[in-house]
């Protein structure tokens, strides 16, 4: 039997590439939060895959800003670059597209001189004609010294056994760090925080979504499999708190219902949701209440 394999594996990209989504077909479970807003993930995320020849531990990393707006930016900056820092392989996850814009040619800048195995991954493979991949990992290479280039489709699986196979082949030999039935690191409580904040994503219109923190206040699994959580979901405006709220309560029940769904799904019983409104004045350039709303410089 060879001997067992086990490190980090960083995804990182520009802003909405689809590296969380890309982590969930991966580890074949959702556990990092998806929509189709940038800067969906703000904390650097841990998933766990074992199989017979060891661990990879992906850390899904919020995506790479140009420059920061806040301090929330900051720290979201902080997360991508230490995450790399500290994997054994680092997973660049790009649109299936020949132009190379400025955002990608700011983080190849970034990556130029580190000492460690970057794997190029053209994610969405499925949206484009077949011939024209070679052509894209053409203009690719010309970027940076990539040791392996691996077109994929999560939505459609293909290549994931692939992209597996070439990550396992870069870490190094050594122990498995987690349990082998280990998904992720993360508390149930961030979970449901994020699941909630996730929820309020979809439902949301443009304006407010990036001024949005949820805190879980209160989690408690009874002993008849109901789980009861009160969250509050945080955000800037007063007029936010109005559109989060809704019509007659209509939008914070949505996202309730929604919510609810899927935490159910994570409990494995029967949840009790209750939801607040609150508003903190520029919470995202607020040291205090970025480190208490779980966004804090330490932790990272």
């Amino acid at each position: 039997m060879s001997e067992t394999r086990c490190g980090f594996a960083a995804l990182i990209g520009r802003p909405n590439v689809g590296k969380s989504t890309l982590m969930n077909h991966l580890v074949g479970q959702k556990i990092s939060i998806t929509s189709d807003r940038p800067q969906t993930t703000r904390n650097r995320i841990r998933t766990v895959l074992t199989d017979e020849r060891g661990q990879i531990i992906f850390v899904d990393t919020p995506g790479m800003l140009r420059k920061a707006g806040n301090k929330l930016g900051e720290y979201m900056m902080e997360a991508s670059a230490g995450s790399v820092g500290d994997a054994d392989v680092v997973l660049w996850l790009v649109e299936p597209s020949a132009y190379i814009g400025e955002g990608d040619r700011d983080i190849c800048e970034r990556l130029k001189g580190l000492k460690k195995p970057v794997l190029l991954v053209i994610s969405k493979v499925d949206t484009i004609p077949k011939e024209q991949v070679l052509t894209i990992i053409a203009a690719w290479k010309s970027c940076y010294d990539f040791a392996e280039i691996i077109p994929v489709s999560g939505l459609r699986g293909t290549n994931l056994d692939d992209l597996t196979d070439c990550i396992f082949k870069y870490l190094p030999a050594g122990p498995m760090l987690y349990d082998p039935d280990t998904l992720t690191d993360q508390p149930v409580r961030e979970i449901a925080a994020e699941i909630i904040r996730e929820k309020a994503l979809i439902c949301l219109r443009e304006e407010v979504p990036h001024g949005i923190a949820v805190t879980v206040e209160r989690y408690h699994e009874r002993e008849d499999g109901l789980t009861e959580i009160e969250a509050s979901l945080i955000c800037e405006k007063d007029s936010h708190k109005g559109i989060i709220i809704g019509r007659g309560g209509s939008m914070l029940k949505r996202i309730g219902t929604l919510s609810r769904r899927e935490l159910e799904e994570l409990t494995g019983g029967r949840a009790y949701l209750k939801l607040f409104v609150k508003v903190r004045k520029d919470w995202r350039d607020n040291e205090l209440m970025l480190k208490h709303f779980g966004y804090s410089r330490k932790d990272l």
